[in-house]
């Protein structure tokens, strides 16, 4: 990088946002993403509800993804209202942890899903940060 684009871009960082405000709102932006998503096309998602796991669910794989859209969009709007962060973040920790713990086991089995266990690392991660940053501002 050239010590004009360096000094630009330092320039520019600090006029940022914090990083603990741009990973609260990526998170949430993932979060309402997928939570939109989920309600315009739940079927998309239910492919991941393999046939092993859907006699455990309670509702059709559809009707859980529509149930999980509606909660991830609440739990979009937590984070951008800076609201109950801990928690939300908690909750996106959580259950990206255990797709991702879910989805090991299906790629294991049928080598599907292994992009999308990439992916769901990384926002684990993610929510942690946020989780953490909540708790200590707590």
């Amino acid at each position: 990088m050239t010590v004009a684009v360096s000094d630009r871009a330092r320039r520019l960082a600090a006029r940022a946002p914090d990083p603990a405000t741009l990973a609260r709102w990526g998170l949430g932006a993932m979060l309402l993403a997928a939570g939109v998503h989920k309600l315009l096309d739940p079927a998309a998602w239910a492919v991941y509800v393999t046939d092993w796991l859907a006699p455990w669910l309670v509702v059709s794989p559809v009707t859980f993804m529509l149930a999980n859209g509606v909660l991830e969009v609440g739990f979009a709007a937590l984070l951008f209202a800076d609201r109950y962060t801990a928690f939300a973040a908690l909750v996106a920790s959580v259950s990206l942890a255990a797709t991702v713990a879910y989805l090991a086991v299906v790629w294991a089995v049928t080598e599907q899903f292994g992009d999308v266990i990439a992916r769901d690392v990384g926002l684990i991660g993610l929510a942690l940060a946020v989780l953490v940053d909540a708790l200590r501002r707590e």
